[in-house]
């Protein structure tokens, strides 16, 4: 008698087995689903950016009247790691590129935002402005240092051309 409950013990566990499976399997089947959906969600930068514009102490840049197809994915400040302000986006080709802004020493900041790139001997003329070249092996990168020691850093595996046009957009909301 004890024989059989063991093997009545491990039928009905292979049963219920079977049973959830097969749940399962309708749910996957039925419940709808987008495969060419994009899983990167826009974000909404505006808090955030009128917050740093607030507490940082330099002008904090975001673009204004970027074409159709650029995307913000991430936007942060942190006050307490040298003012930083990021501000990430996808280009129309699906490229990053993003705004990186502090007063942290630039021997430090700039390597670690571009990934390592090193600053060559050319300058770019963005809107008016020289912009120092970065050239990295991840990221290139487009530099500037305002007179009050603040840095803007535009970065990104974008071409420089996309560099340049989020660099032009830039706007720091004061006249």
């Amino acid at each position: 008698m004890a024989g059989m409950r063991g093997k009545q013990t491990v039928r009905g566990m292979v049963q219920s087995l079977a049973v959830v499976l097969a749940a399962a399997f309708v749910v996957y089947l039925f419940v709808p689903s987008d495969d060419s959906a994009d899983p990167l969600k826009a974000v909404d930068y505006r808090v955030e950016l009128l917050t740093a514009r607030r507490a940082a102490p330099y002008p904090v840049a975001a673009p204004i009247g970027l074409p159709e197809g650029w995307k913000a994915t991430s936007v942060s400040y942190k006050r307490q790691s040298g003012d930083q302000w990021h501000l990430g986006f996808l280009d129309p080709d699906g490229r990053y590129v993003a705004v990186e802004q502090s007063t942290a020493p630039a021997s430090r900041y700039i390597p670690d935002v571009t990934q390592r790139a090193e600053k060559t001997e050319r300058t770019e003329q963005v809107a008016g402005l020289a912009w120092e070249r970065w050239e990295g092996p991840k990221y290139d990168a487009l530099v500037r240092t305002d007179e009050k020691g603040s840095i803007t850093v535009v970065t990104g595996s974008a071409p420089f051309e996309r560099l340049a046009e989020m660099a032009a957009a830039l706007d720091t909301g004061k006249p």
